[in-house]
């Protein structure tokens, strides 16, 4: 099983369930199990204009995670990328709709269109006030003349929403939302096809490429372009939006399809606001997953062109789940550094025989990066590679300002440079192993000397010790071996990093959490890069 369900056919409903009984009683729905699955908001009096809105499931939350006060009225749920049925859509219409009547927010999909229409005639025959209004804010093919409705919904949800809340008449939520509509822009890319429940998961998309123009059901995008990165990404789709948008305020919304992380989202941010159409987003919504296609790993933009009263509605607080809120854009502000964490550095001294020196080491690191990355991801988490060769272009790139003619201040300015550059316990096991050696360096001590002080101290600090398969394995015979040469620290190091393989437990960092057979035979890549290093410098 590749995903946390019970039985396929059960999945919507429990998953309904499982959003109102974590809504702390806000949310209720409809009897009629399991063909009519509606959300409704448990405070409704129908004494204001009801917002209905939805479509098939795997959108979460859309459309259940926007019901409540300030939004939706009503979630009709269809399954998995299917249309609700007519009685279903009726259902929530004729449970939610009083005098003030209701709107109907639909997306432009054939079988939400006939099914949403054919109940608003039904419930009209009712006597029920009931308007419609179609989103088609997808903008991957300008000429088609029948644009899918994406993630642009939800300007519609919050502004209408908001205008519904505050009183408004029928007529005008359903003007305002027309408007909306025909100022609203989407599009989206996608690194991979979404996961269906119980079919086959489509692998359409090859190494190297992106899907551009896609829709929020697994069908295919517009077009297959090749990926660079996030900014790459960003450049594309701005490339389709900014064709399409005025010069004047708008409101973006960012949204996850699904598998982005947290922290792809946040730097595909960051390069949307400085991108060409940055200057004019005036309001942010997201990054968050607000519209998502199940499991798809991509992301989607949204614009809206705002007049005076819409950043007041879009930013009107609201009482949901799904909705991230709304923030007006803000120039980066920057802070300075504490006192006493502005460091002091010794004046810096060109050596060209230690820069090359340091820089050989530097690309020893660099080079053996996915190595040790493959390596750290059979016992630990994985990056121990590219944490090390960070904190080596880190110290290549600041060779012109270290100390390089004076030792102990250079042992003490790379300490001091390991401890901004290097994250995670490596970082400052390092930092403080030349700290240390910096100490015992200016006390008189020899090279060796010194550099085995900066271990012992490092080892007093972290608790490694040797056969707890950790880089002191390789690092502490590397030193001992130091005086009779580098081609005899180089041996000593690499039989100690090859130890390390026969030992099945870890007494020190990730690896203590490692079962034995996943250690067995791999080299821990701390004294694997203590090795590799020497070995190196011995040739």
């Amino acid at each position: 099983m590749k995903q946390f369900i019970n039985q396929k056919e059960d999945m919507v409903t429990e998953a309904i369930d499982g959003t109102i009984a974590a809504s702390g009683g806000k949310l209720t729905r409809l009897d009629g199990y399991p063909h009519i699955k509606v959300v409704v908001r448990s405070d409704w009096d129908k004494s204001k204009v009801a917002l209905v809105s939805g479509g098939g499931s795997g959108h979460e939350p859309a459309h259940a995670g926007f019901v409540g006060a300030g939004m939706l009225t009503a979630a009709v749920c269809g399954d998995v990328f299917a249309s609700p049925s007519v009685d279903a859509v009726l259902a929530g219409i004729l449970a939610v709709t009083g005098p003030a009547g209701c709107l109907l927010i639909v997306k432009n999909y054939t079988g939400d269109r006939l099914n949403f229409g054919l109940a608003a005639e039904r419930a009209r025959a009712f006597g029920h006030k009931v308007s419609m209004v179609i989103v088609d804010d997808d903008v991957a093919l300008p000429d088609l003349p029948q644009a899918r409705g994406l993630a642009g919904t939800l300007f519609v949800h919050k502004i209408a929403g908001a205008m519904a809340e505050n009183g408004a008449m029928l007529e005008d939520c359903t003007l305002a939302a027309e408007r909306v509509i025909k100022n609203s822009r989407s599009i989206g890319m996608s690194l991979d096809t979404c996961t269906v429940p119980g079919s086959p998961k489509e692998d359409r998309i090859p190494e190297g490429m992106v899907e551009l123009g896609l829709g929020i059901h697994g069908e295919a995008g517009v077009e297959q372009v090749t990926s660079s990165g996030a900014k790459d990404a960003i450049a594309k789709v701005v490339q389709k939006l900014a064709a399409t948008m005025a010069d004047a305020p708008h409101a973006v919304l960012i949204n996850n399809l699904g598998a982005a992380s947290v922290l792809e989202m946040s730097i595909l941010t960051n390069d949307l606001l400085a991108s060409s159409i940055g200057g004019r987003i005036a309001l942010v919504i997201g990054p968050s997953a607000m519209m998502t296609a199940l499991d798809m790993h991509g992301f989607s933009v949204s614009v809206v062109e705002m007049t005076s009263d819409d950043a007041g509605l879009l930013s009107q607080a609201v009482d949901v789940a799904g909705w991230p809120g709304c923030h007006p854009r803000a120039p980066l502000t920057v802070l300075p550094l504490p006192d006493g964490l502005s460091p002091i550095r010794a004046p810096a001294s060109p050596h060209p025989a230690t820069a090359a020196f340091l820089t050989m080491c530097c690309e020893v690191l660099i080079a053996s990066e996915d190595h040790l990355n493959v390596l750290d991801a059979k016992s630990g988490d994985g990056d121990t590679g590219s944490t090390l060769a960070s904190a080596a272009r880190a110290l290549m790139g600041a060779m012109d300002t270290l100390p390089l003619a004076d030792h102990t201040q250079l042992y003490r300015a790379i300490g001091l440079e390991l401890s901004q550059t290097m994250g995670g316990s490596s970082g400052v096991l390092l930092a403080i192993f030349f700290a240390a050696a910096g100490d015992a360096s200016a006390s008189g001590q020899s090279m060796r000397s010194a550099l085995q002080s900066g271990l012992e101290r490092m080892r007093h600090v972290g608790g490694a010790n040797p056969g707890d398969r950790t880089m002191v394995d390789a690092l502490i015979p590397a030193l001992e071996a130091l005086d009779d040469g580098l081609a005899h620290a180089a041996t000593a190091a690499r039989k100690g990093a090859d130890y390390t393989a026969t030992l099945t437990s870890a007494k020190a960092g990730r690896a203590t959490y490692i079962n034995a057979e996943q250690l067995d035979g791999h080299v821990d890549p701390g004294a694997e890069a203590v090795a590799r290093l020497f070995e190196n410098l011995a040739s």
